[in-house]
């Protein structure tokens, strides 16, 4: 998956993805070598999307405490 479609791919869509890598990977029907590189990109996948969590939970959390003006603030 290339970065471009990362960015267009919805949170949902990105983690269906990362399930269908593990199918595959479980699957025991790819080489070694193809294993290995839909698991590194799996993993770069989920750190995008635990990224993108704690972002979501930064800006809740800056929301529930009342300080809706500060919420673009990247040092929250």
């Amino acid at each position: 998956m290339t970065e471009e479609k990362k960015e267009t791919l919805s949170f949902e869509e990105r983690l269906q993805s990362v399930q269908n890598l593990a199918e595959r990977i479980e699957s025991g029907k790819l080489s070694l070598e193809d294993s290995v590189r839909e698991y590194e990109e799996g993993m770069k996948i989920l750190a995008g999307l635990d990224q993108e969590l704690k972002e979501m939970n930064r800006r809740l959390t800056v929301l529930r405490d009342g300080k809706e003006t500060e919420v673009d603030d990247p040092d929250l």
